[in-house]
């Protein structure tokens, strides 16, 4: 009873493959075959070799949501070099509040404006650089992707001893200022506090000294990552006249960056520039100096790197696998089917109506019209 159990069971199981095997003796294996077989392995080899790439890639996923820390600092990192000598500029910032800033961590070096010719190549690639930027917003992610590993942004110093006199200053360091907008400005004169705000002690300084050209080396919000590129980070103005004003309106998102190599908390920005001739007597009123006023977007873009799961891969080589078989297959079969129509072997059937012929009003037919066991 138990044999017989089995071999139902058996049976059972037998009767549910859906893939049943054709014995050898009825395959029959052609050249056409063979190379859509040939056509059909190497193309899976190709699109299997391409989609490993695909699952190694990585893509950044973007999402926002409110900025709910209103109580931590502001970090501003900032490399400018200014065309004055140190002792006649003065940098501060002003926030929204009327509170002045400490630039206690800022440091005024006597510098040559001018560059050198190595500095003045590696200035050039990252203009271009920038302008690439500009036009192909989708590069970002690949900055983003390669933080922590990328090439230094930071202007390269010296190889050489300048002749010339020190003409420049460099204005380098960081702040920490509250999270509301504020004003960081460059302008003639030292900052001395005032009950109404602040003050610059420009009444010593000639007019004829004035010159607020400058290069922005660096200038970035939160975290400093290696690698990365700000907006703003190797602009550089030349003054065309001595009483001119420039000034930056930034808006800065804080952003959450989360990659495989990094997490970190930074802060993007989007700048628009604007310049003009201080001329009180045309209506052009103003104080000369460099003036970046930011504000904070209450949003936070969150930036994460991520990863084509692993099931995923499977699932699309199995597709590339069935979608070839099932697509040769089809073809190879299309094609056999057309050339047989072509070549004029298409056959109707097995079974064809005997040849009937006509001659001289008598009947030719291989069977007889009357059979002759037929009875009378």
């Amino acid at each position: 009873m138990r044999r017989l159990s089995r071999k139902k069971a058996l049976n059972f199981v037998k009767e549910l493959d859906a893939f049943p095997k054709v014995p050898e003796s009825y395959v029959e294996a052609t050249a056409s075959g063979g190379t859509v077989s040939l056509v059909a392995f190497t193309a899976m080899a190709l699109l299997a070799f391409f989609e490993f790439f695909v699952y190694r890639d990585t893509w950044m996923k973007y999402e926002y949501e409110v900025d709910k820390d209103f109580s931590s600092k502001l970090r501003i990192n900032i490399d400018i070099t200014v065309a004055m000598r140190c002792q006649f500029v003065g940098a501060d910032v002003l926030d929204l509040a009327e509170t002045m800033v400490a630039s206690d961590g800022l440091q005024y070096e006597p510098v040559v404006f001018d560059l050198s010719p190595q500095q003045r190549l590696w200035h050039r690639t990252l203009m271009m650089i920038q302008n690439r930027l500009r036009e192909e917003h989708s590069l970002q992610d690949v900055i983003f992707k390669s933080v922590m590993r990328g090439g230094p942004t930071a202007l390269p110093p010296r190889e050489d001893d300048p002749m010339q006199p020190l003409n420049a200053c460099r204005i380098h360091g960081h702040l920490y200022v509250n999270k509301v907008a504020g004003n960081f400005h460059i302008t003639v004169g030292k900052a001395i506090p005032h009950p109404r705000g602040h003050a610059h002690l420009a009444a010593l300084v000639s007019h004829e000294t004035y010159n607020f050209s400058h290069r922005i080396d660096h200038l970035s919000f939160g975290e400093e990552l290696p690698g990365i590129l700000n907006p703003l980070d190797g602009t550089e103005k030349v003054c065309t006249d001595h009483n001119q004003m420039f000034q930056y309106f930034i808006t800065i998102v804080p952003t959450k960056l989360e990659t495989y190599k990094v997490s970190a908390d930074t802060h993007q920005f989007s700048v628009t520039e604007r310049e003009r001739v201080i001329n009180h007597a045309a209506g052009s009123h103003g104080v000369s100096g460099i003036f970046m006023k930011y504000d904070i977007s209450s949003l936070r873009v969150l930036v994460k790197e991520q990863h084509m799961p692993f099931w995923q891969f499977l699932v699309r080589l199995c597709g590339i696998v069935g979608g070839i078989f099932s697509t040769t297959g089809m073809l190879h079969g299309l094609v056999g089917f057309c050339v047989d129509v072509v070549c004029c072997r298409f056959k109707l059937g097995v079974y064809k109506p005997k040849g009937i012929s006509i001659l001289d009003g008598h009947v030719n037919s291989q069977t007889p019209l009357l059979s002759e066991n037929n009875e009378h």
